[in-house]
């Protein structure tokens, strides 16, 4: 229980790792959520389509909670909504484009009739239950991102969000400094920062510096120009379509969550695309080449995503030809490196001009270096110091400067998923560990009914496939009276490993043979069946695949 005078911060996501962007602040006897992100999974969570925030901590103090404020409209901040509040049905707050790209995801799941959406301007400042929330502008690679002063009787939070310091942003929105220092000079308990760049030196480059790449690359592309980014990316599409306007060329957009989110943001004024430069799809063979940029999705190489789809020749509206050129406007998200490679290699292979990161200046990130960090905190001057969002190593980095800047090793503070800091004047620190956090998985439409030993099997399945051994025993007096048969899945070729069949077939029949006369617990039966078969295989083949018995009761 915090009293008045102390402030309790949980990370529930984004804090040791990438991705799925969730902080829970708590004064006296109320909480507010900062964020309720998302993240893809890694290669070893084999099938699992998305990965959210454990909320248990929320459900169980559901009463205390007041509401949800986003940062900006990025799918590792606003994700996991969909399913979050189909539990926990609180008001959510963000700017415009914030709420315009939440909207239609909460209609896919059906939870937006009921949604309670409330939507901020950058300048505004606004109640939550006791929590006097206080926007800034910041600088990222969405429109209408800003981070929070979160003013409570403890003292004031700061969170920066996503953040970079951009003198010059396509859109003109200039980070809110003034308000920020103010803010800092008013006095600033504990600031939690973004770290995702922190082993970056210097400051990011600005995004004209992609605009003048786009220049040369639009004038001298010889057929069409495709350019993969994020669908959220609303400032590179933006330049991609100022131009294909300049150099005469019709624009289409292909991707499901791309159309979505652009002509959600064309609709709110945030996209400017002149009448008549936008084609659909299948008007793309109308026009020459060299008359056409398509805007598409796929720049982390997902599998099914168009430019993948495009890269192996497998896309219905488009197909790649030699000279193309392909630009991928993003950098890859960890993990992601093999496909965003292979990716490039098919388009390579034929015949593709293709742009990305490092050969050419095509993207610039979205989250400061290392002296924009520090920049951060000396304009904040807060009296603890917590990075988020970022992997541990950089959380330890961020630690590192910090500490070369003055503040005490102790009023830095480096929490993990699931740790309570409570924070006071005097003192910060953890001190304690909420009952149940960390990754909840989704796969098709189940929510967390993938747990680590599914995907244990997954991965052994993966590895060494499966046998399937099937017989048919007599209910009185458990002979065979069909079978055995095996099944290899992922295992080996059967036609061509016709005397290791045999041997097991035999090692089954041999084993139910020596089995007490009348045995009828089929569930020892399946086991001794799975030991005796397994180590046998082990021995001949070095490999563990999952063995399945199945005995029929006839």
């Amino acid at each position: 229980m915090t009293n008045k005078n102390t402030l309790q911060i949980i990370p529930l996501g984004g804090i040791g790792e990438i991705g799925k962007n969730m902080t829970a602040i708590r004064c006296q006897d109320q909480i507010i959520v900062i964020d309720c992100g998302l993240s893809f999974p890694s290669t070893d969570q084999l099938g699992v389509d998305l990965v959210i925030p454990d909320i248990s901590y929320l459900l169980e103090h559901r009463d205390m909670v007041q509401g949800i404020i986003l940062t900006h409209g990025h799918e590792d901040h606003i994700g996991a909504l969909s399913w979050v509040l189909k539990d926990l049905n609180v008001p959510v707050y963000g700017t415009r484009l914030t709420i315009g790209f939440t909207k239609p995801k909460l209609g896919e799941n059906r939870v937006l009739d009921k949604a309670k959406l409330i939507t901020f301007g950058a300048t505004d400042r606004f109640k939550v239950g006791l929590f006097d929330i206080e926007p800034f502008r910041v600088a990222h690679s969405i429109p209408d991102a800003v981070g929070f002063a979160v003013h409570t009787p403890a003292g004031t939070l700061v969170h920066t969000g996503d953040f970079k310091f951009d003198q010059t942003p396509i859109d003109g929105q200039l980070f809110d400094i003034a308000r920020l220092t103010r803010i800092g000079q008013e006095g600033v308990l504990v600031l939690l920062s973004d770290c995702t760049n922190v082993e970056r030196p210097g400051f990011v480059p600005s995004e004209r510096l992609v605009g003048d790449t786009f220049e040369q690359i639009f004038r001298d592309a010889p057929k069409r120009i495709i350019m993969a980014c994020f669908a959220s990316n609303v400032h590179r599409v933006q330049q991609a379509v100022d131009m294909s306007v300049k150099f005469g060329r019709k624009v289409a957009l292909m991707g499901r969550s791309m159309e979505r989110n652009m002509e959600m943001a064309q609709q709110m004024g945030y996209l400017k695309i002149p009448q008549g430069t936008r084609i659909r799809a299948d008007e793309i063979e109308e026009y020459f080449p060299q008359q056409v940029t398509v805007i598409t999705t796929g720049s982390q190489g997902e599998p099914m995503s168009a430019l993948s789809r495009m890269a192996v020749d497998d896309h219905r509206k488009i197909k790649v030809i030699p000279d193309d050129t392909v630009i991928i406007s993003a950098s890859a998200i960890p993990g992601n490196e093999s496909a965003v490679n292979r990716t490039i290699n098919h388009l390579y292979r034929r015949g593709v001009h293709v742009l990305y990161e490092p050969v050419a200046n095509v993207h610039v990130s979205g989250h400061g270096y290392a002296e924009e960090l520090k920049l951060m905190l000396n304009l904040v001057e807060p009296q603890y110091v917590m990075p988020v969002h970022g992997e541990y190593r950089m959380l330890t980095l961020y630690a590192d400067i910090a500490e070369d800047m003055g503040w005490p090793p102790e009023d830095i503070i480096r929490a993990e998923i699931g740790d309570i800091v409570e924070v006071a004047e005097d003192v910060a620190g953890i001190v304690g560990k909420v009952d149940k956090s960390g990754p909840v998985l989704i796969d098709g439409t189940g929510v967390g009914d993938v747990s680590d030993i599914v995907l244990r099997d997954r991965q052994h399945i993966g590895q060494d496939g499966f046998l399937v051994l099937v017989v048919g025993l007599s209910a009185e007096t458990g002979e065979i009276l069909t079978g055995p048969e095996v099944i290899s899945r992922g295992f080996v070729y059967m036609d061509q490993n016709a005397e290791l069949v045999d041997q097991i077939k035999q090692l089954i029949v041999d084993k139910l043979h020596s089995l007490p006369e009348h045995d009828n617990d089929f569930a020892v039966v399946q086991q001794d069946l799975r030991d005796a078969v397994g180590k046998f295989l082990y021995k001949r083949t070095q490999r563990r695949p999952m063995i399945l018995p199945i005995l029929l009761d006839l």
